[in-house]
Order: structure tokens, then C-alpha cells, then sequence
């Protein structure tokens, strides 16, 4: 295989990863820049768990989803990336409610199950993410 061949193999997978972490920027942006916001109309907001968690989905997903619909996703695409990012969370919270999981391991678990659900909806929709 050749220089060219070894480019053009890799080119897909770059788009994705590439895709993939500007998705990751853009929920950073939205958590960043809406926080005060939340934070400045619900001044109680942090001594809910439940209220906190599914706040900081809302900013993640609309920060994310501004982004998809720049990159030119339709609003299907943009809706499931959004579902995929808070279904973890509520699966999750039911434990927290119970007393069953901390709030630091509903964050992390919710995070890191987030970050699995995202990447099987852009492989289940590849041809979108580049590859």
C-alpha cells in the first residue's frame, strides 16, 4: 500500500474522530456558557442531584445540538444524539433516588455511559460522521 492508498484508508475514521470531538467542545460550550444562566434563575439548583444532572444534559445537548445543525445534521439525527445523551442519566437515576449510587457516581457512570451511547448512535449513522 502507498502513501496515497494508507491517506484515503485513514480519511474516514479521522472525519469521525474529528466529528466526535468537536461534538465533546460543543457539549463543553454548552455547560460553560449556560451554567450561569441555570445557575442565576434557580439559585437552589445545586441541592438537587436530579434537578443538577438533568440540567447540565440540557446544556450538553443544546450545545451539541447548535453544533449538529451547523455541520448541516438533519433535526432526527440532532434528536437522537440528544436522547442518547440523557438516557444514561435517567436510567441512572432511580439509583441516586434510592440512595443506591452517590451523586459524584451518577455523574461519573452517567458521563461515561453518555459518551458509549453517543458513539453507537454515530455508528449506527456513520455515513453522516464521515465514514
Amino acid at each position: 500500500m502507498n502513501h496515497e492508498e494508507h491517506g484515503i484508508a485513514r480519511h474516514p475514521a479521522r472525519r469521525f474522530t474529528r466529528h466526535a470531538v468537536e461534538m465533546v467542545a460543543a457539549m463543553v460550550a454548552g455547560m460553560v456558557l449556560l451554567e450561569p444562566v441555570w445557575s442565576f434563575a434557580w439559585p437552589g439548583l445545586r441541592e438537587s442531584t436530579t434537578a443538577q444532572t438533568l440540567v447540565m444534559a440540557t446544556n450538553m445537548s443544546i450545545g451539541m445540538a447548535v453544533w449538529m445543525r451547523v455541520r448541516g445534521h438533519g433535526a432526527a439525527s440532532v434528536a437522537e444524539m440528544a436522547a442518547a445523551m440523557y438516557l444514561p442519566f435517567l436510567l441512572l437515576l432511580p439509583f441516586s433516588l434510592a440512595g443506591a449510587v452517590t451523586a459524584m457516581q451518577l455523574m461519573t457512570a452517567g458521563h461515561v455511559l453518555m459518551l458509549a451511547a453517543m458513539l453507537a448512535v454515530m455508528l449506527r449513522r456513520r455515513h453522516e460522521y464521515g465514514w
